[in-house]
């Protein structure tokens, strides 16, 4: 029997697994980086031990420093959760020789389906050798790991060699392994997988499947199950083929198949030897705990010979600290405030709290919302009104990208779902979402109120003219009224029923709307569901940059600088300079423009923050400009 557990991950995963092992009476252990000391796994579990250093090769990818980690806490379990040593068979060994537990498959299992390329020899399908024109697109994509890391579409044969380049640099650095293959690209495909479970005793439970299509960067980022709409005899097929690949490895324990379906055709993409990140769609829908069963079958205990039966159906949406809007950008800071309203089946995986901080070495997801409903349609109505009154207060986040993905035509009809879909519909989904010019008023009128009627930094006893802010776009102007109210000029059409410092009552064309208004030390301001930016009245001198500079969009390290490039160098529109890695994303920055390279300050291993100066571009039209 286990009686002490350590996790060897963090975040959400480990205090999901930490939330199982607290209702079936086993002690906690966590590791954590410097960068996590304070963060909620640590302060869920029962007892923690420090990895030193930040960087995750130097803490959660040491698997001798997380097997000392346990033997010191006296655990004589180890959960690996997904990432990092999920997949590392050399880690699942260290974990037994040391005479713990392994919550896993056996180390042959992992080696032998972990590489996707040996996973691929085993089923007998080979990667392409020689790619040419006729092969084209084509997907690079690392043998190791997951989560979109280490993959890029190649439309262009000149393009191959860099981008092979840059996803074996990118696998290096996430996984430990550079090894990188490239496959045939299927456009606009099904993502789809089959959740497995099997015991040492020779029972393998197919539990349903389900769909991960919309994803960015080749990363899921909403899930639900069952995969809707699949035609029986392929859905039948694929629970077939999983079964059928996990007893050809002597599989044990939790884990997924998945497939790409195109044409009504199913095509092997690869079998993950761990849980997954939407394994919660499962639980709903199955009414299971898989943490609980990967430790009953790591026990030894046999399952029943067949799974629970299915009933309704579940999404999940991932909530990141990033800006769609901005190619995915991942973003930092406090998270000053992370409410999400969990009624009814609505269930909230997390790794953060209120007051904690987003920080730039690990992934930017803060949750995954979860909501059970009868039918697909209820539940993702569910999901959408509960992200839409959620408060998440702090960085931006991609929480109304994710509402407008579950009200698309283009979702709610199961038919069109495909990998496509962001790719079709991001400029649709990050436009400025309903109500937010309201939202602007609320917040000036808020701010107004706090200063308890002042204009200007004084009274008035005369009417002068509006008072003004800017909140991104949305310009506000506003005057006192003799009742010691406020009466809005722009936009028109807005009627101030109340304003106080944390909430505005507002009536446009006869519709009352209530606004709670939190205003941070940031510059942030939250009104309602919408994130705004106050605009300062005047720039400040120090602020503005030279054309052509290309400043960080994020904090990160530059991993790379395009081969041979110095100053003084021509460059053309959107060629790519130099990579950034932030938050477990590789990001390209490109010239703006076509030039010269006047200034290069970026080099390889720099850390650096937002907004940092890394490189200028002078471009032609200002190189003829007279003196």
């Amino acid at each position: 029997m286990i009686t002490s557990l350590l996790v060897a991950n963090r975040g959400e995963i480990a205090c999901r697994v930490f939330r199982t092992c607290r209702e079936l009476g086993i002690s906690t252990v966590a590791v954590y980086s410097d960068a996590d000391a304070d963060a909620l796994h640590v302060r869920t579990a029962d007892t923690a031990v420090r990895l030193p250093g930040a960087a995750p090769s130097e803490t959660y990818l040491r698997g001798d420093l997380v097997v000392q980690a346990a033997l010191a806490a006296g655990a004589d379990a180890v959960h690996p959760g997904y990432g990092f040593l999920s997949e590392n068979a050399d880690f699942a060994r260290a974990v037994t020789d040391a005479g713990l537990l392994w919550i896993g498959p056996p180390p042959a299992a992992i080696e032998a389906m972990a590489s996707k390329t040996r996973a691929k020899e085993l089923l007998g399908i080979a990667p392409l050798a020689d790619v040419t024109e006729d092969d084209l697109p084509v997907l690079v994509k690392a043998a190791a790991g997951g989560g979109g890391r280490g993959m890029r579409v190649v439309r262009e044969l000149a393009a191959l060699s860099t981008e092979l380049k840059a996803a074996s640099a990118e696998a290096a650095s996430a996984f430990g392994d550079g090894e990188v293959f490239v496959e045939p690209y299927v456009e606009n495909g099904r993502h789809v997988e089959v959740q497995l479970l099997c015991d040492t005793h020779g029972t393998a439970w197919a539990l349903g499947t389900r769909d991960c299509s919309l994803q960015r960067r080749h990363q899921k980022v909403i899930e639900e199950a069952p995969a809707p709409g699949l035609p029986a005899a392929l859905e039948a097929s694929l629970l077939d083929t999983a079964v059928r690949a996990a007893k050809a490895v002597g599989y044990v324990g939790a884990g997924t198949v998945e497939f790409l379906v195109a044409d009504g055709r199913a095509h092997f993409l690869e079998m993950n030897t761990r849980l997954q990140v939407e394994h919660p769609v499962t639980e709903e829908v199955y009414g299971v705990d898989l943490v609980a069963l990967q430790l009953a079958v790591a026990e030894g205990r046999a399952l029943p010979p067949e799974p629970p039966t299915p009933r309704g159906h579940a999404i999940e949406a991932r909530l990141y600290a990033e800006d769609p809007a901005r190619e995915w950008a991942p973003q930092t800071g406090v998270l000053h405030r992370f409410d999400v309203p969990a009624e009814g089946r609505v269930r909230v995986d997390t790794g953060y709290a209120s007051g904690d901080a987003v920080g730039v070495h690990y992934d930017p997801m803060l949750a995954k919302v979860i909501v059970h409903a009868p039918t697909r349609a209820e539940a993702a109505r569910k999901l959408a009104h509960t992200l839409e009154r959620a408060r998440v207060h702090g960085p931006v986040t991609n929480r109304g990208l994710l509402v407008a993905s579950l009200r698309h035509p283009d979702y709610t009809a199961p038919d069109a779902l495909d990998t496509g879909f962001y790719e079709r519909n991001l400029p649709a989904l990050t436009a400025a979402p309903d109500g937010e010019a309201y939202a602007a008023v609320a917040a000036a009128l808020a701010e107004a109120a706090a200063r308890g009627g002042r204009f200007g930094g004084g009274w008035r006893n005369l009417r002068s003219q509006d008072e003004t802010r800017t909140y991104g776009d949305h310009e506000v102007r506003y005057r006192p009224t003799r009742d010691g109210g406020h009466e809005v000029t722009t936009p028109e059409g807005v009627r101030v029923v109340s304003a106080a410092p944390d909430r505005v009552r507002l009536e446009v064309a006869g519709v009352v709307r209530d606004f709670d208004v939190d205003a941070y030390g940031d510059g942030t301001v939250h009104s309602g569901p919408h994130r705004l930016t106050p605009r300062p009245r005047f720039t400040d001198p120090s602020e503005q940059t030279a054309p052509g500079s290309l400043l960080a969009p994020m904090p990160g390290t530059v991993v790379r600088v395009a081969d041979g490039l110095a100053v003084g160098d021509r460059v053309t529109a959107g060629q790519a300079l130099l990579w950034l890695e932030a938050m477990k994303m590789e990001h390209r920055v490109t010239a703006p423009a076509s030039g010269t390279l006047t200034a290069l300050h970026a080099a390889p291993g720099r850390q650096v923050e937002v907004g940092a100066l890394l490189a200028v571009v002078q471009t032609e039209a200002t190189e003829e400009d007279p003196v």
